[in-house]
């Protein structure tokens, strides 16, 4: 039987009468949590970095230098992924490094099996790259058969993903197969690859030269 003190309930009875207002006032409120809400992780990207006012991220976008994300470092997700803007997709040459790298790094043009294969370096002691992205960035630098006369570059298009080198514990690939979509014309003697391969409606490939010019073709 409850006991009074006056007009006022005893305090154990008041207790009690408080938790029942909150058990039938807020299970709406309980309710409504769910435990299964996770905060989205971030991606962070790999990019190219180095130029003034392009980069190329590992996503294959190309963004200007103050247009990437400063926390991810990934390129804003607009324009064309796997851009080969200034690209000769032939010689697999481009007159952009960025432009280049994205290219590169579809999937359709860049083996992910067979470029990770490449060595860095020529020297049998030099270890393969660690990715595609790795792969095309290193790739699209310079390298010697894009120059001549050591301070000149044989071309605009001297960015080139091909792959040249050797693969591990594997010879290179046949010339034949080097060549494959080059038309071969003979220029007059003094005549300049440009001018010989423009007089016919062709434009010159000067980082295939090197594989014309062998004596054992």
């Amino acid at each position: 039987m409850r006991k009074f003190r006056g007009d006022l309930l005893l305090p154990s009875a008041l207790h009690a009468t408080l938790w029942i207002l909150v058990a039938v006032g807020f299970p709406a409120v309980i309710s409504a949590i769910r435990e299964d809400i996770g905060l989205a992780e971030d991606r962070f990207c790999r990019n190219t970095v180095q130029g003034r006012y392009l980069l190329s991220d590992d996503n294959g976008y190309v963004c200007t230098a103050l247009s990437v994300d400063t926390w991810t470092r990934c390129c804003p997700v607009k324009g064309d992924q796997f851009s080969c803007q200034g690209c000769n997709l032939i010689s697999q040459c481009c007159n952009s490094y960025e432009y280049c790298v994205s290219c590169c790094l579809d999937p359709s043009r860049t083996n992910k099996n067979l470029a990770m294969k490449v060595k860095i370096a020529k020297p049998i002691t030099a270890g393969t790259y660690s990715s595609v992205f790795d792969f095309c960035a290193g790739r699209c630098r310079h390298n010697s058969a894009s120059v001549v006369h050591e301070n000149a570059y044989a071309s605009d298009f001297h960015h080139c993903f091909s792959r040249q080198s050797n693969y591990s514990g594997s010879t290179e690939a046949t010339f034949e197969a080097r060549l494959t979509g080059i038309n071969i014309v003979t220029g007059r003697l003094g005549e300049s690859c440009t001018i010989a391969c423009s007089s016919r409606g062709q434009s010159c490939v000067p980082n295939r030269l090197f594989l014309l010019n062998r004596c054992n073709m």
